[in-house]
């Protein structure tokens, strides 16, 4: 794939991150994927290269990302159903990305690619400006004891990102199983004059048809939780 030269005014690397990389354990058809199916849908971080957006938006209308996309069933299901936009997906635990490996393979998803890193430092270095139709931050951890709040992804830094990497009217939607998390992305997105709240005026959205149900959310209503989505439009 081409690469330009990278912006060099990128932030300098964060000591805080918004995950803690579990050293899971991989199965042989995992371990097997990441081998073979890797150097056909896996783009290696390269903090000194940026993107070729424009040819991997090659016969699609755009191009769409997800934040840290677990197992990847839900993100398969999506790309699939939507295969007029290219996909990218971020994740970096290692099961979870031969999991999708071996998901996108066998269901013959085409438009969807996968970068094994820290996504703010895949968005920091790697994605060129508004290049992005939407960005998608599904279930994310929610670092719920006050003390880790500084954790959470959803930050100033974050909608500056959002607002460099996305198109005009490009959206951003969060979902999340965790009230205090909803309230804080909320509070978050509804401060920022550079998004239209595309929800009711606390926020929120009905789980918008294309977005699947997933692995953390079945196990979130499992236990009872409520869940909240919410969807926002670059001005």
């Amino acid at each position: 794939m081409n690469a330009g030269s990278a912006d060099e005014s990128v932030s300098p690397r964060r000591s805080i991150r918004s995950f803690v990389k579990r050293s899971g354990r991989l199965t042989i058809g995992q371990q097997e994927a990441l081998k073979k199916l890797w150097p056909i849908y896996g783009i290696e971080y390269q903090p000194a290269q940026i993107l070729d957006w424009q040819g991997l938006c090659s016969g699609f209308d755009g191009l769409k990302l997800e934040i840290g996309f677990g197992n990847g069933d839900s993100l398969v299901e999506m790309a699939a159903n939507d295969p007029g936009y290219g996909y990218i997906g971020i994740e970096v635990h290692e099961p979870g990305v031969g999991h999708c490996l071996m998901k996108l393979h066998e269901a013959g998803v085409t438009n969807l690619r996968l970068i094994s890193h820290d996504a703010m430092d895949v968005i920091e270095r790697m994605i060129p400006d508004a290049c992005l139709d939407a960005v998608f931050l599904f279930f994310p951890d929610p670092w719920h004891k006050k003390k880790h709040h500084k954790r959470r992804i959803v930050n100033q830094a974050f909608r500056d990102q959002l607002v460099r990497v996305l198109k005009p009217d490009g959206i951003v939607h969060m979902a999340t199983d965790w009230q205090d998390y909803a309230l804080h992305m909320a509070e978050d997105m509804l401060g920022d004059p550079r998004f239209v709240n595309m929800g009711n005026e606390s926020g929120y959205v009905e789980k918008p048809t294309y977005r699947p149900q997933t692995k953390f959310e079945t196990r979130g209503l499992r236990l009872g939780h409520a869940v909240w989505d919410l969807l926002f439009r670059k001005i």
